[in-house]
């Protein structure tokens, strides 16, 4: 049987330098957590002599703990980055129009900045919705019931409210940069229902509003 070469000193070392990373706060949570990894090794490893199968169960333990770790690990960086990125929202904290979204998108993308350009541009659609009545305003809406509320509305469009949404958390939540093409898809949504009559929540349509095409560009 071919012997596994991991022991106590490199586990812990690899725990030490992953729990330093700039990602995790450094409060005494880090310390207690390496303190019990500490612990758990130095039992572990002096008990291999006592345990059945001796230090090849030790080192199954070892690397059923590096696994343990390693989903630990993957879980904080993911409950972090919807911390920071203030839940799956939307909207942001800045109450603005359609055009005032649009206008913002325009700049973003006049200056690559896809990513940027791609939420705007589907707040955009989302208050457009809300502004003609197709939508209630709903300020905790996400991207994802947004695609829901307005597909059920707008069956015709359901599709492309769901690839809208999904390439809104892609660039938000998943933190990809984004690529033209997908702004350019979300851009030829909204100018869709710019264009199109308002539909209320029972589906049907009304007669269009007036539109200030300046303003929306």
């Amino acid at each position: 049987m071919v012997p596994i070469d991991i022991d106590r000193d490199a586990a812990r070392d690899a725990a030490r330098r992953e729990l330093s990373k700039a990602i995790y706060p450094r409060e005494s949570l880090t310390d207690q957590i390496l303190t019990w990894i500490e612990r758990l090794l130095y039992r572990i490893t002096a008990g291999a002599a006592s345990l059945p199968g001796g230090w090849f169960t030790v080192a199954v333990l070892l690397v059923l703990l590096a696994v343990a770790v390693l989903v630990a690990v993957r879980i904080a960086r993911r409950a972090m980055r919807s911390s920071r990125s203030g839940g799956d929202l939307l909207f942001d904290e800045h109450d603005m129009s359609a055009a005032d979204h649009r206008a913002a998108a325009q700049r973003h993308a006049a200056a690559a900045e896809w990513a940027p350009a791609i939420r705007h541009r589907l707040r955009a659609v989302a208050r457009h919705l809300e502004e003609n009545g197709t939508l209630p305003a709903a300020p905790g809406r996400t991207a994802t019931e947004l695609a829901r509320d307005a597909g059920r509305v707008l069956p015709d469009l359901d599709g492309r409210f769901a690839s809208a949404a999904d390439v809104f958390n892609d660039v938000t939540y998943g933190e990809l940069a984004g690529h033209p093409e997908q702004y350019r898809m979300i851009v030829a949504l909204d100018d869709e229902l710019v264009a199109r009559p308002p539909a209320s929540s029972d589906g049907s349509t009304g007669a269009a509003p007036q539109q200030d095409w300046a303003a929306l560009g």
